[in-house]
């Protein structure tokens, strides 16, 4: 066998005296532990096959947990004696003495029962024989001559917990309790053993996994007692893992506990002396590290009110604004980072994606004194901030004195806006022309007010800042040429000149030519500049003079010579004006000439005019006498029609009313009228009817000649209301041949069948008759 090895050989070569036997316990089809009755005693262990024990000696050993059960400890007093036989179960012995057999546990070594079993009088005195197993079935069996006994076993495990919580083998005790309260007396027992030996970090983890035994009172009162607060709070922790999530009012009140508890550690280790200086640190932050994963862990379940009160109450800030944080409470911590003065830290928490935007506009103002650059960093990387809001901060930012190279942060941020946001709130425009104004250099405040930068979108104004605002602004600042152009935005053209002319002449004359829709205006202007270039000039007379003449020039023939002339003092002497009269005298003469010939021209065409108006007095055509009317189809020249359509127009004998085109085109009036009205659209032909009708009704006499014409000597006013509405008349159906016209073009696009014409187009369909008897005939060809 591969048991016998080792110390198990030694042992049965020294003890071999009397009857020997072995026996396994089988579970699962493998030996678990074994027993070796011997004249000793029973020795016995375990086996272990998982892994390799070597000994000192190099030998391989199997066995585990080795033990010797003397035969003394089951005499009981008396003259030990050696067992007959030996059977073995998972935690017993059933030893076989006399006629009984002995059940003897195998952890602690104790007789546990006795049995005797019914013999005859014959067996008794003969006595039991021996002992054996069945390892599958689990019953063990003695048997005498005659008989066969049965022992069977129930529940043999039930109360090893006990044993092993006796012999305080904690970890094999929990591992045979079969229910909550069998576990909870082996922690008790685990946590009050620790307790006495002054472990009381430990006892807490026991204490704290106990749940009926013993109550939540008596373990803190145990620790209090013993000032233990270290342990007083392992304890909750492990309590606090070991609680239902349901239990919200008892996690709430335990963890509102341990937090006070930590905070009353991390103020001892700051009390403490300055012995061990350097441990004394780790600890301290290792608590601290400590205490804020526990914070994040219960964040949840802690009372937001209560604990920031416990923190603010112990002084520790630095706590309070990262449980703050886990809060997402983020106004204390900005409000903590401005405090301070770590800007950049306050900006951070500001740009997270959960902050509100109200946050940003309420710490602006702090944020910005503190560290201008970084905040409006922040501010152009922020989405969805308006700008508006943020006026309050800047204006206490830009009221502050700042370097003259100091790159100005403000200005920065509202150039953003407008350029990249395009923004187009008017606080934002005024801001920044404010800011540019006080500027001492006026070069950005020019390119901002000649930028429009609402221009080109629909509906939209030139510019979105206030004119009259900033008017006023770039006056009290002295900013003349801003002034200026402003003026001319608000075609205040004459105080722009003015005011030009009092900063840079070629300004005022700039501005003066921006006028071209207004003549007079224009020249007014230009005479404001003439006025004051003579009046500036204080060379000699005759070089003043050179200069005038000069400026004439430069107005493109706007001004003349007699225009500036009373500009000048009634003693100028005449002659030094005699290149320029005589300049003005022949410019007026080639007008004059000009205006002859326009006139001659003028002239010419109005004879041509009632030349062609004579022309067309006598306008005709001629119609063949096969001639048909496009409509009808029948001859233009046809008696017989009805003469209510006749009211209006000039008689011509039998003859029905006609048009003729120049195309050639001819057709009754009568045809014409209802052609176009079923072609054109409906408010035309409602148009058309409507003058028919009252054609028809006024039946006045025509003031029209038989070619229909009007004589030399009618005129318009003479005419017949008749004639009006025949006029209209011919206007609405015979401008143009319906044939050839625009009407032709549109009729592309009408169907070939007219929902009127519907019916009789049915009328033409084909449809298949079904007869009654039906006879197929072959055809021969």
């Amino acid at each position: 066998m591969w048991i016998a090895q080792c110390d198990l050989w030694n042992y049965l070569v020294k003890y071999r005296t009397g009857k020997c036997e072995l026996h396994f316990f089988i579970k699962q089809r493998r030996a678990v532990h074994f027993a070796w009755l011997s004249g000793a005693g029973i020795y016995h262990g375990g086996l272990y096959f998982g892994a390799l024990h070597s000994s000192t000696e190099g030998d391989v050993n199997f066995v585990e947990n080795k033990g010797l059960l003397d035969y003394s400890k089951l005499a009981e007093g008396a003259e030990a004696v050696k067992p007959n036989s030996l059977a073995v179960s998972e935690f017993h012995f059933l030893l076989l003495l006399g006629n009984k057999v002995k059940v003897v546990n195998r952890i602690s070594e104790q007789i546990i029962e006795e049995l005797q079993f019914d013999q005859t009088l014959e067996s008794m005195s003969r006595g039991i024989l021996g002992l054996c197993s069945d390892a599958s079935a689990g019953l063990f069996y003695a048997y005498d001559q005659y008989s066969i006994f049965q022992v069977s076993v129930n529940d043999e495990g039930r109360d090893m917990w006990k044993v092993y919580l006796d012999l305080k083998d904690y970890a094999a005790a929990l591992a045979n309790c079969r229910d909550p309260l069998q576990r909870d007396q082996v922690y008790l027992a685990q946590a009050e053993a620790a307790f006495s030996a002054k472990d009381f970090l430990r006892a807490a983890s026991f204490y704290a996994k106990i749940n009926h035994i013993i109550s939540f009172e008596e373990v803190t009162l145990k620790f209090i007692s013993v000032n233990e607060p270290d342990a007083l709070r392992t304890f909750l922790l492990r309590k606090l893992d070991n609680l239902a999530k349901d239990d919200k009012c008892q996690i709430t009140m335990i963890s509102t506990w341990a937090t006070e508890l930590y905070l009353d550690k991390i103020n001892r280790l700051l009390l403490e002396d300055d012995t061990a200086l350097e441990n004394r640190s780790s600890e301290y932050h290792s608590i601290i590290m400590e205490f804020r994963a526990f914070l994040s862990d219960c964040k949840d379940v802690l009372d937001e009110a209560t604990t920031m009160k416990l923190l603010e109450s112990y002084g520790r800030v630095d706590e309070l604004v990262y449980f703050a944080s886990l809060k997402q409470q983020y106004e204390i911590v900005v409000h903590h980072y401005i405090q301070q003065g770590e800007a950049k830290k306050a900006l951070e928490v500001l740009q997270k994606p959960d902050v509100p935007l109200d946050l940003q506009y309420k710490f602006a103002p702090d944020l910005i004194m503190l560290d201008a650059y970084e905040t409006v960093e922040s501010w152009m990387t922020t989405k969805n901030l308006n700008p508006r809001k943020l006026i309050p901060a800047m204006m206490r930012y830009s009221s502050e004195p700042h370097a003259r190279n100091e790159t100005h942060e403000v200005i920065k941020y509202l150039e953003f806006c407008v350029h990249r946001l395009q923004n187009e709130d008017p606080g934002v425009h005024n801001l920044l022309l404010s800011l540019y104004a006080k500027q001492e250099d006026d070069s950005a405040l020019l390119r901002f007010l000649q930028c429009k930068f609402g221009k080109g979108r629909p509906n939209g104004p030139e510019f979105f800042y206030d004119p009259k605002y900033t008017l006023r602004l770039c006056l009290k600042e002295k900013r003349m040429r801003a002034c200026v152009h402003i003026y001319s935005m608000m075609s205040m053209h004459e105080e722009a000149v003015a005011l030009a002319l009092q900063v840079d002449p070629e300004l005022a004359k700039a501005e003066a030519d921006k006028v071209e829709d207004d003549e007079d205006l224009r020249k007014k202007l230009w005479l404001m500049v003439a006025k004051h270039v003579v009046e500036q000039e204080k060379g000699t007379k005759r070089e003043n003079i050179r200069k005038a003449i000069a400026f004439l020039k430069e107005t493109d023939g706007l001004l003349k010579i007699e225009d500036i002339l009373p500009f000048f003092p009634d003693f100028a002497l005449i002659d030094d004006f005699k290149e320029a009269i005589c300049s003005s005298l022949e410019d007026y003469n080639k007008q004059i000439e000009q205006l002859k010939e326009e006139m001659n021209d003028a002239t010419h065409g109005a004879d041509n005019i009632r030349n062609d108006i004579s022309a067309l007095a006598q306008r005709y055509a001629v119609i063949d006498p096969d001639e048909d009317c496009g409509v009808c189809q029948k001859k233009i020249l046809t008696a017989g029609w009805d003469h209510r359509m006749a009211r209006g127009y000039t008689s011509v004998g039998v003859m029905a009313p006609f048009y003729v085109f120049p195309c050639g085109h001819a057709f009754h009036a009568q045809c014409l009228i209802a052609h176009v009205t079923r072609c054109t659209h409906r408010a035309q032909a409602e148009y058309i009817l409507d003058l028919q009708k009252q054609l028809t009704l006024t039946g006045g006499e025509s003031s029209k000649e038989s070619n229909g014409a009007l004589t030399e000597e009618d005129s318009i006013t003479s005419m017949t209301p008749t004639d009006k509405i025949r006029s209209q008349l011919d206007d609405a159906i015979a401008s143009e041949c319906p044939f050839c016209g625009d009407l032709m073009i549109r009729e592309i696009s009408l169907p070939f069948i007219l929902p009127e014409e519907e019916h009789e187009a049915a009328s033409w369909e084909i449809k298949p008759h079904t007869f009654g008897t039906q006879k197929s005939l072959s055809l021969v060809l």
